[in-house]
């Protein structure tokens, strides 16, 4: 896992992380990975990035340059993530008590990608400084800002899909742009959706919402309960009829039923740490001759400002102390 630096402007960080790679002889083919319906998506979308993150516009903008490539081909390959992608299987929790106010995910992927995810600090002339953790760049999947809020998605299968943020760079903007629950709720209610996910999001006050969402409809509640969790299906009613109806070989029913199955209110940290090591019910217990496996794992201390994250599976590999990220609350 790289543990990557970006600072300066938005344009600056892009280009010199760009630039790094390319003068490291990592030239990343990104026409690869698209096709012609991606590339027209990405024209279509362009306007509501610039429009709600013309920031995000810059930083890409600098990448491609860095990465002696063109603008667009970059753009294209990140904003069609989640909307056209389908290998993604993450379980995420939230919970504010008298003895956790904690955010915890493990993020599982395709065993292929792990050596070139990333956790990311930026800490930019701009917007709050944070703690990023992805599986591409720019965009992230899990994360905590300087000011305590925490925030994480879980991929759903896309039976709709239209204009709008996908998953990833709902979650930068989140990290970047927000200090407290409700002004999360407000992004969210305000922005067009491309693709299918859960987020959950938490503050330093215990504040704590959970949305689910796609490009047709959008469930965004605070939560009133001290706990939340996600796999990688919708639970609300409203939402059901996105159904994806194929087989759940990833396990997100059962992974969920191991998050519903817990006692709350009894658990600290540590339990926190057991449960995503698959000690208390299946979480990360995968078949090791298929080809996704939990890559990392993440856990935001809000209440005691610390980060800890484990670069592969939590059933074999150790949580380490991040300090890279200088809370300011």
């Amino acid at each position: 896992m790289y543990h990557s630096r970006w600072k300066n402007s938005h344009k600056e960080a892009g280009f010199t992380y760009g630039n790094r790679l390319y003068k490291n002889n990592i030239v990343i083919n990104f026409k690869s990975y698209l096709t012609k319906e991606k590339i027209t998506y990405a024209e279509q979308v362009f306007n509501i990035y610039n429009e709600y993150y013309p920031e995000i516009i810059e930083e890409i903008n600098g990448f491609a340059e860095g990465q002696h490539t063109d603008f667009k081909i970059v753009f294209a390959f990140l904003v069609t993530m989640y909307v056209f992608t389908y290998d993604n299987y993450c379980s995420m929790l939230a919970l504010s008590s008298e003895n956790c106010l904690v955010f915890a995910r493990n993020s599982d992927f395709l065993i292929d990608i792990k050596k070139i995810t990333d956790s990311t600090f930026y800490r930019l002339n701009q917007g709050f400084s944070f703690i990023g953790n992805t599986t591409a760049m720019i965009q992230m999947e899990d994360g905590i800002n300087e000011k305590g809020l925490a925030c994480g998605l879980t991929f759903v299968y896309p039976t709709v899909k239209s204009y709008g943020f996908n998953a990833g760079f709902l979650i930068r903007y989140i990290l970047e742009k927000c200090e407290t629950m409700q002004q999360a709720i407000d992004f969210l209610n305000k922005i067009p959706i491309g693709s299918s996910q859960n987020i959950i999001i938490i503050d330093r006050f215990g504040d704590l919402v959970v949305a689910e969402l796609n490009s047709l409809h959008k469930i965004i509640r605070i939560n009133e309960a001290n706990v939340a969790y996600k796999t990688n299906h919708f639970i609300e009613q409203t939402m059901l009829k996105y159904k994806y109806l194929g087989e759940d070989d990833i396990f997100s029913h059962i992974r969920y039923e191991t998050l519903n199955s817990q006692n709350y209110s009894e658990f600290n940290l540590s339990d926190i740490f057991e449960l995503l090591k698959g000690n208390k019910g299946f979480m990360c217990q995968y078949d090791k001759t298929k080809k996704f496996d939990t890559i990392w794992s993440s856990v935001f201390d809000i209440k005691n400002r610390a980060i800890y994250r484990c670069e592969g599976n939590p059933k074999q590999k150790k949580f380490i102390v991040d300090k890279r990220l200088k809370f300011s609350f």
